[in-house]
């Protein structure tokens, strides 16, 4: 903004805080793609085992890990949950990681969610 003189205040590097029209500018932040961290069903990992990587990485109760551990088993796969990028992958790493530690041959992975 400049004032009578036609000199510009020079304040704010951008110009007025309130932008041309007087209301004060917000940009717009998109929000973060999410990703769902999915159980891979296989012949061999018992399903206490997927119940306990359920209560232990993902905080579920019982009654969900449950759940889940059934969807893994009848269809294949099971998702424990839904993330930012950063925790997605950071889950999938500990669960393979607990898994190969713990002899059994359970996967995990990340797929975005649409």
């Amino acid at each position: 903004m400049a004032d009578e003189n036609g000199n510009r205040n020079d304040n704010y590097p951008y110009g007025s805080p309130e932008g041309e029209a007087g209301v004060q500018l917000v940009p717009k932040l998109d929000t973060p793609k999410m990703y769902k961290v999915i159980l891979l069903n296989d012949d061999y990992t018992p399903m206490d085992f997927v119940v306990l990587v359920l209560r232990r990485f993902f905080a579920k109760s019982e009654e969900e890990a449950t759940k889940i551990m059934l969807d893994v088993h009848k269809k294949g796969a099971g998702v424990a949950g839904v993330y930012s990028l950063e925790i997605a992958e950071m889950k999938v790493m500990q669960v393979n990681q607990f898994a190969q530690l713990n002899q059994n041959p359970l996967k995990s992975t990340l797929e975005e969610e649409p």
